[in-house]
């Protein structure tokens, strides 16, 4: 299944990347009709930043209340790998709650380009998800 990004908010999610180049960002997207639609950042609070996401819980909540007010539903959790590809890690999997959310990664590893992925959880793995900027 091909999941359908506005372009504006891909230019917002790698802005947000870049922002902090040695550590990884992290957040929530929320979508309207199935459309993404917002991005909500969230403070990574974890011990090592530079390699590891953790969403700072009472901000990761508040996030999630704006989406609901919003009139939004969760449409993706993101974050980015500084220094890897976009690639879940195991870490990730193991963190990840939300089957049906789809799961964003945004790498900063390859020089001059910018490389996000999408990922679904299906069962006990990640499959990868198609992509499709549109206007």
């Amino acid at each position: 299944m091909i999941k359908p990004i506005p372009r504006s908010l891909v230019v917002k999610l790698l802005a947000e990347a870049q922002k902090s180049p040695e550590m990884e960002v992290c957040g929530l997207i929320g979508a309207d009709h199935g459309v993404a639609s917002a991005i909500y950042p969230v403070p990574n609070i974890a011990p090592h930043p530079e390699v590891l996401f953790e969403m700072d819980p009472g901000e990761q909540i508040r996030a999630m209340r704006k989406i609901r007010e919003s009139g939004e539903q969760l449409w993706a959790i993101y974050h980015s790998h500084p220094h890897a590809p976009a690639t879940p890690s195991k870490k990730d999997l193991t963190d990840a709650d939300y089957a049906d959310a789809l799961y964003l990664v945004i790498s900063l590893n390859t020089e001059g380009v910018l490389e996000m992925r999408g990922y679904q959880l299906e069962g006990d793995k990640f499959t990868e998800t198609a992509l499709e900027t549109m206007e």
